[in-house]
């Protein structure tokens, strides 16, 4: 809650859940403690893409790289990529 209130003080757009319900999982972190991480599929949202409101019109999407959690020696945190159109 507190993250959040310093998001709207700031007057930032959180991108990621522009399209994406509160209430839909949406996370970017896997603890190491779950045997199966992606059967059991609790996690937190670690990592964040905001933005300015002017830079909302450019926002072509992003990807949470979900796979990379179960590469040999993963990060616990996932890539997150943000896509703009800038021309």
């Amino acid at each position: 809650q507190n993250f959040e209130a310093m998001r709207l003080a700031g007057g930032w757009v959180d991108l990621m859940r522009l399209n994406v319900p509160s209430e839909q999982k949406l996370y970017t972190w896997w603890s190491y403690r779950a045997q199966d991480w992606e059967a059991s599929n609790r996690g937190r949202r670690l990592d964040h893409v905001w933005s300015s409101p002017n830079l909302v019109p450019d926002f072509a999407g992003y990807e949470i790289l979900r796979q990379a959690r179960g590469w040999d020696r993963p990060s616990d945190h996932v890539p997150v990529i943000a896509r703009f159109d800038l021309d």
